[in-house]
């Protein structure tokens, strides 16, 4: 089912901000466009009767619909205590005005956990001027294998922001600041070192990670549950009888009862799966090549018989 991207219109990128990056002194024009979009599928809400339900911002207290012009914005500083502000008084914090992006540092991409990269986009330069110093910064961090950090203003957010080579051209990650990433050491049911393992164990399971270890092809992998429902209602749209089966749950999945066994038992499965690739692969190769052989049998023939 086509729909439309966010960021495109008519099946082209259109730009959703412009502005510059500067390092030391060099300013390079540059226009942001989307590098993914979201492919969840979206329901809107209706009452069994069929009719579309609506939310309206009401009075807690009366129950009055209340104008937008007429709401402020309440932060709750201890339970039920809050100061209320206009947002016309934020409006002397706005930093929509700024357009640049400063870079303050470049740093190994190595050493930025992937936790902390939110969105990513792509960047182009902003005319024909901006062509040279886009391609010389580009070409400075490949060779660097640096990425550039700085700050950015996207709508009214500010955003920590890593530039980086992404596929050819430069591309822009927000960031999470580090206050916004949660400490391991703050979740309870991480383990403790009292779970120990044995050197055999680390053996077997490091071998299933052999046995399943592969190339990254990103086209390998599919939202099965998006593309189910599409089908679903792809049918449903047509007006097809649909009998789905609720798939019952498996009984002790994922309780291991004996590590050992589990290990071994997914290690035999794991190299089943390599053998079973490697033999449609040999079998493709051997198809290939049978029937490729009567050509040679009948050019052989040909100089017999000359």
């Amino acid at each position: 089912m086509p729909r439309t991207l966010a960021g495109y219109r008519d099946g082209m990128a259109r730009a959703i901000w412009s502005g510059s990056i500067s390092f030391g002194l060099v300013n390079v024009p540059v226009k942001l466009y989307a590098a993914v979009h979201d492919e969840d599928i979206h329901f809107s809400q209706f009452d069994k009767n069929g009719n579309r339900i609506r939310y309206k911002r009401v009075s807690e207290k009366t129950g009055r619909e209340i104008d937008y012009e007429d709401i402020v914005k309440g932060y709750e500083i201890s339970k039920g205590k809050w100061v209320m502000v206009d947002p016309k008084e934020l409006e002397t914090f706005d930093p929509k005005t700024t357009k640049t992006v400063d870079i303050e540092d470049f740093v190994p991409i190595e050493d930025i956990d992937p936790i902390f990269f939110e969105h990513t986009y792509y960047l182009a330069p902003d005319g024909q001027a901006a062509e040279k110093p886009y391609r010389l910064l580009l070409e400075a961090m490949n060779k660097s294998g640096r990425i550039a950090i700085g700050k950015v203003v996207i709508r009214t957010k500010q955003y920590l922001a890593a530039i980086r080579p992404l596929e050819g051209v430069l591309g822009l990650s927000t960031m999470r600041f580090a206050d916004e990433v949660v400490q391991p050491d703050r979740i309870d049911a991480i383990p403790s070192d009292k779970a120990r393992v044995t050197q055999r164990e680390v053996g077997l399971a490091q071998q299933i990670v052999d046995a399943l270890s592969a190339d990254w092809k990103p086209d390998k992998y599919h939202d099965t549950y998006r593309e189910q429902v599409l089908d679903f209602i792809g049918k449903k749209a047509k007006g097809k009888e649909i009998v789905v089966e609720r798939a019952e749950a498996e009984e002790g999945k994922g309780k291991v009862v004996d590590l050992m066994a589990a290990l071994e038992a997914s290690l035999a499965e794991a190299r089943g799966g390599t053998r079973r690739r490697a033999k449609r692969t040999t079998t493709k190769k051997k198809t290939t090549t049978k029937r490729s052989a009567p050509k040679r049998t009948a050019a052989k023939k040909q100089r017999k018989s000359a």
